[in-house]
């Protein structure tokens, strides 16, 4: 941050935000994001650290009215490969992306899931897939491992890890949690990891040769995919060089995508998404919101506890839905009743944590999201004027909790084609190579905070 507080310090080497100075008219909106909302400027002092800290949530992009802040446009690096031959090319959407796109073509916050498989293929790409299997698969492995942890009494209160954001806060600011966090990767970097082992194996392509992109609405995935310990297909195959997502693209790269080659969006037709890595339940789907990790969790872990479905009338954990900054709950899962936490943006993480580590507080299980409303708030998103943020963002919300009380499928692990991968390939839940290419470790970084080595 600089002295006058009207601007932010970004390091070059920042792999999700840039900035451009000569677009800046110091309005403060950055400072006031990462300041307020996300609190990244309130826990260090750069004076200690020399350097810049970043969790990378893309916030402050959301915020710039010059587009100063923005992502790093990865979208003309791949636009660049689209024409190219030599490539299988594969891509994936993630949930909160499909509600929010239409704002960008006058259409609403509605599922758009099929238009945009539509117009992918007319970019090139030759499968298209749905990140809500990857969520389904999460599940299925962060359920088990809960149920795990509370059988054995050990490492609670868990906490989700899908968010990069949040996982990189923990890492900097309260290391001592890292233990607690699930060692689940996240649903795009399972995807990730599945397309380039078991549908590499099941299609027969040279894993080298899948470009594997991920369209998001955080720019924190950015980063995230970089991380060595989320990349697992070089070590499956032997190989080197090989990343399992070669790039990810926010909501709002692709509708410049979109736009830069003259795709109609709003004339497009409806397509379905490939398979074997299709569509996900509608549990899988709500992960896009704040709270929809841990809804379907509790979904899943109740069928792991009991042996048995939830009845259709008792899916819905309307303690832990909602857009309060903190909701806790008490959840009954037959013989065991949980109390969890729903923390909704991460202003509201830092007196949680707090009261947790003083032990003022219980909880078996706690959802973390560092976006406010979850992945449909997230950094990448397409852009919302400060009167209309709240209304749009509860309008994407709403969109996803009403696929989901129409949906078929409701529970992660009824999907067929998770219930394939497991019978194929993955054999079951915390697996040992579902450890292998599932799960993930974290690192202290709090030297950072004292002017360590910036990665």
């Amino acid at each position: 941050m600089k002295d006058n507080e009207l601007e932010i310090i970004y390091s070059d080497d920042n792999p999700a935000i840039e900035k451009d100075d000569s677009k800046c008219i110091q309005c403060g909106y950055c400072v006031r994001a990462c300041r307020d909302e996300v609190t990244v400027l309130k826990m260090y002092d750069i004076n200690q650290t020399r350097e810049p800290v970043c969790i990378h949530c893309g916030q402050c992009a959301n915020l710039c009215p010059t587009e100063a802040v923005h992502e790093k446009f990865d979208y003309l690096k791949l636009k660049k490969l689209l024409s190219k031959k030599d490539f299988v090319k594969v891509i994936s959407i993630a949930p909160a992306v499909r509600v929010a796109i239409g704002e960008a073509f006058s259409l609403g916050e509605e599922n758009y899931e099929g238009k945009i498989v539509a117009g992918l293929k007319r970019l090139g790409f030759n499968y298209v897939f749905d990140v809500t299997f990857g969520a389904d698969l999460t599940i299925m492995e962060e359920a088990m491992e809960l149920v795990n942890r509370i059988k054995n009494n050990e490492r609670l209160p868990m906490f989700t890890s899908c968010c990069p954001a949040w996982v990189r806060y923990a890492e900097i600011f309260y290391p001592e949690f890292l233990s607690n966090l699930s060692s689940c990767k996240s649903p795009i970097t399972m995807q990730s990891s599945m397309i380039k082992t078991y549908f590499a194996e099941q299609e027969q392509l040279d894993v080298r040769k899948i470009l594997n992109v991920v369209v998001a609405p955080c720019t924190a995935k950015k980063a995230e995919v970089k991380r060595e310990e989320v990349n697992r297909a070089c070590e499956y195959f032997k190989v080197s060089g090989i990343s399992d997502t070669d790039y990810v693209i926010t909501t709002r790269e692709l509708i410049s995508l979109f736009r830069d080659c003259d795709i109609d969006f709003k004339t497009l037709p409806e397509e379905k998404f490939s398979s074997p890595l299709g569509k996900g339940s509608s549990a899988g789907l709500i992960f896009g919101k704040t709270g929809g990790v841990m809804e379907a969790a509790l979904r899943t872990a109740y069928y792991f506890l009991n042996g048995k479905d939830l009845d259709r009338d008792a899916i819905l954990f309307q303690d832990v839905r909602g857009t309060d900054g903190v909701r806790e709950a008490s959840v009954n899962l037959g013989n065991v009743t949980l109390q969890v936490a729903v923390i909704n943006g991460m202003k509201n993480a830092v007196r949680v944590l707090d009261k947790i580590k003083k032990g003022e507080v219980f909880y078996h299980f706690v959802e973390v999201m560092s976006c406010s409303f979850g992945c449909v708030g997230g950094g990448g998103q397409p852009k919302l004027t400060l009167l209309e943020m709240k209304s749009r963002k509860n309008k994407r919300l709403e969109s996803m909790e009403k696929e989901d009380s129409h949906s078929k499928i409701r529970l992660c692990h009824q999907n067929p084609e998770i219930k394939e991968i497991y019978e194929k390939f993955l054999n079951e839940p915390n697996s040992e190579i579902a450890e292998e290419l599932l799960h993930t470790t974290f690192v202290d970084r709090s030297y950072l905070l004292g002017g360590g080595h910036h990665e």
